[in-house]
């Protein structure tokens, strides 16, 4: 064979073994290399404020029980909150004190919902300048048993009207009290027929002004009967008001049982 055929035969076998080697390298397995970028997350700063750890209602009284530190958000504080940082023994502190409104679960404990427990449980839920005055009621006079403490109420007076020589009854009715707040409600259990109980009321306290106070007591001597409607809670922001020229000013004169008439101001 000659020397020419030779090395054209050598070149051929080099590059048919070049041409495998790329067949090879481009139909084996690829390699993706992926780079994942640490997230850096910042937190806000937080601090701890008090809460409640369970609901709490009116005259209910506070200890380590009811109460915890929760981490709220720096920025987020609000004028009130009791931090960890500038009363870190607010829980022995507040150890017995009287909650004056109602307190939910997780709910940042503010001083002015609680009252020292140094005075009595009713007194502490007085505001200041407030007087608590007591009016029996019945299920007929209380709005069938259904209001309670915090509710509003307006006290309606009805007194009879004395007539010379007339024999049929005469009676007028009045607002004495508009808007007013129950403190409390004195109630007692009843058994009725077939085991059920209920829960009837027979004292209401109420959160009276002094001059609220005077009106009510002089009613109360005045009156045939009061009675107590209750109010909706819509009108918890309404000013409360304790005669009836305060009010509407009106009087319903009720004879033998049916409206007479409507007069303006007090009979």
């Amino acid at each position: 064979m000659k020397p020419a055929r030779i090395f054209i035969l050598i070149v051929a076998l080099v590059a048919a073994g070049l041409a495998g080697l790329l067949a090879m390298s481009m139909s084996g397995p690829k390699q993706v290399v992926v780079q994942q970028a640490e997230k850096t997350v910042i937190k806000d700063p937080s601090v701890n404020i008090l809460v409640a750890s369970t609901s709490m209602p009116v005259g209910a009284r506070l200890s380590d029980k009811v109460m915890r530190w929760m981490a709220w958000p720096k920025n987020d504080l609000v004028t009130g909150f009791i931090t960890q940082d500038s009363r870190p023994d607010a829980m022995k502190d507040l150890d017995g004190s009287i909650v004056r409104l109602p307190i939910f679960e997780g709910e940042p404990i503010r001083i002015e919902k609680v009252a020292d427990a140094s005075g009595s449980t009713l007194s502490a839920l007085l505001p200041a300048g407030k007087r608590a005055v007591a009016v029996e009621i019945s299920v007929a006079t209380g709005a069938g048993g259904f209001i309670l403490p915090n509710d509003r109420v307006d006290v309606i007076m009805v007194r009879k009207l004395s007539q010379d020589g007339n024999k049929d009854d005469m009676h007028v009715s009045s607002v004495l009290l508009s808007n007013v707040r129950v403190l409390a409600i004195d109630q007692q259990i009843e058994e009725k027929q077939g085991g059920r109980r209920s829960v009837i009321g027979t004292t209401a306290t109420l959160e009276l002004t002094p001059e609220q106070a005077i009106a009510l007591a002089t009613g109360q001597q005045a009156a045939e009967r009061l009675s107590l409607t209750l109010r909706s809670v819509a009108d918890a922001q309404e000013p409360d008001t304790f005669t009836t020229s305060s009010t509407s000013g009106e009087v319903q004169v009720i004879k033998s049982g049916t409206v007479v008439n409507n007069a303006g101001g007090t009979q």
